[in-house]
């Protein structure tokens, strides 16, 4: 039975191998969440090998995924289902797939938050009912929106405010200070908590933005991953947290005007658009920073 069901899902495509699939996301793009290496380590991290499939069209490749089962590959759903719940937290990532430029291909496996950027090409995907936050760009914020951003940074670096990049701290640090501004943000634990070090070494090479100090302390931090596909930036902000007591500051509003800046001149500098996204358009205070854009599931 398993068998006959893999068979059907997998009608048309062809088993690939890992650098195969590589290839497919450097010449076409894709996401974090689809990045080879990202899949690569985090698979191994969860002890569940990958499948990789290809779409061929006349002897070329068209399209490639990375999969667990009947999902994509990374799955929280597969995680829950191995006993692996929370091991390692990407959020409400977009999918973006490597495929062709014209490409057409039937999915039949199961995702969740698949790009817009990819929905006219993939045949059996229909819309989700909530949408994805993805981060305007700098014009796109009122002048007086900016004015107050950098009104409040100025504000908190003469309190004694300083900005740090994350890469200057070891995964372990990261791991300390994140899980304790998360737990005094939200009032729970960090999702994978335990395991929060393994996996920020393990994404060492994907991680950027910044965090805040006050009088030496961290007030403020974010989770974010970036990679750079040929024709675009995918930066994911997983989470975040903050020191509540210092919220006359607003280090958490500071820091995300620091970090999509940041992120959108590095994109510029590239001549790459930039999809900075900021998962689930879930939150009012998401709707501050992004505009709301259609996502797609199979």
């Amino acid at each position: 039975m398993l068998s006959h069901l893999r068979a059907w899902r997998e009608r048309g495509w062809t088993p690939i191998d890992a650098a195969v699939y590589a290839g497919a996301w450097q010449r076409f793009g894709g996401s974090v969440a689809t990045h080879p290496q990202v899949i690569e380590r985090l698979a191994g991290l969860a002890g569940l090998p990958v499948r990789y499939l290809g779409w061929f069209v006349d002897g070329e490749l068209q399209a490639a995924i990375a999969t667990w089962g009947r999902h994509l590959a990374l799955s929280k759903d597969v995680l829950k289902q191995q006993g692996k719940r929370g091991l390692f937290d990407l959020g409400n990532a977009e999918i973006i797939l490597p495929l062709a430029s014209g490409a057409h291909i039937p999915l039949r496996h199961k995702v969740r938050y698949l790009s817009a950027l990819n929905a006219e090409q993939v045949v059996g995907r229909r819309e989700q009912p909530e949408g994805l936050a993805l981060a305007r760009e700098p014009e796109e914020y009122s002048k007086k929106f900016r004015y107050n951003q950098r009104r409040e940074q100025r504000l908190l670096e003469e309190t004694g405010g300083v900005v740090r990049p994350m890469l200057e701290l070891s995964a372990a640090e990261q791991a300390l200070i994140y899980a304790d501004l998360f737990q005094r943000r939200w009032g729970f634990e960090a999702t994978g908590k335990a395991h929060l070090a393994e996996v920020f070494s393990l994404m060492r090479d994907f991680m950027t933005g910044s965090l805040i100090y006050l009088n030496d302390q961290p007030v403020a931090i974010q989770v974010l991953y970036r990679v750079e596909a040929p024709q675009w930036v995918s930066l994911e902000y997983i989470n975040g947290g903050v020191d509540p007591q210092n919220r006359e500051f607003s280090p958490g509003s500071v820091l995300s005007f620091i970090n999509t800046q940041t992120a959108w001149a590095e994109a510029r500098a590239l001549g790459k658009p930039l999809r900075y996204s900021f998962g689930r358009a879930d939150r009012e205070y998401k709707d501050r920073w992004c505009n709301r854009m259609p996502v797609y599931q199979v």
